[in-house]
């Protein structure tokens, strides 16, 4: 994939999403090495967006490396972050990959599951747009949170 050029600008308003925001923040934590000091909020989300440009640069067969897997687990535990917040019980993600890149990540809150994602082909893993990474994530939180309310004494168990 080349980086030279980014697909997120700076001024997109999706920078100012809950899930935007945590996901940096986490993307954040876990940059040992410094390497996104100085770097915009736009250049550390870029990577997560892959349109049509970009997947087509990516093999179809391929193993995923730990950059993916760590963006990977981000996500989610960002995912995880909101659902925690919106619902005020605490919620894990778990994230389970073979080499190859399949898997399935979930969070649980209490012992009630309310993300099942089955996850396939990591290595080309990402969303079209922040908008559509946004909008999709808004969806899986809202049902993540019915499910809280219907399952509640599962939830809190």
């Amino acid at each position: 994939m080349s980086t030279a050029e980014l697909v997120v600008q700076e001024d997109d308003v999706h920078l100012d999403s809950e899930l935007v925001k945590d996901l940096i923040k986490q993307l954040r934590a876990i940059d040992t090495y410094d390497t996104y000091d100085g770097w915009s909020n736009a250049k550390i989300i870029d990577p997560v967006v892959l349109t049509k440009e970009r997947k087509r640069e990516i093999p179809v067969v391929g193993d995923p490396d730990g950059i993916t897997v760590a963006r990977i687990k981000a996500y989610y535990n960002s995912l995880a972050t909101l659902i925690e917040q919106k619902s005020g019980l605490m919620a894990v993600p778990v994230v389970n990959l073979t080499h190859e890149g399949f898997g399935r990540a979930l969070v649980m809150v209490g012992k009630l599951i309310v993300v099942d994602k089955v996850l396939r082909d990591v290595h080309r893993w990402g969303f079209p747009s922040l908008e559509a990474m946004c909008e999709q994530s808004d969806k899986t939180i809202a049902k993540a949170l019915e499910l809280i309310e219907k399952y509640r004494a599962a939830a809190t168990d």
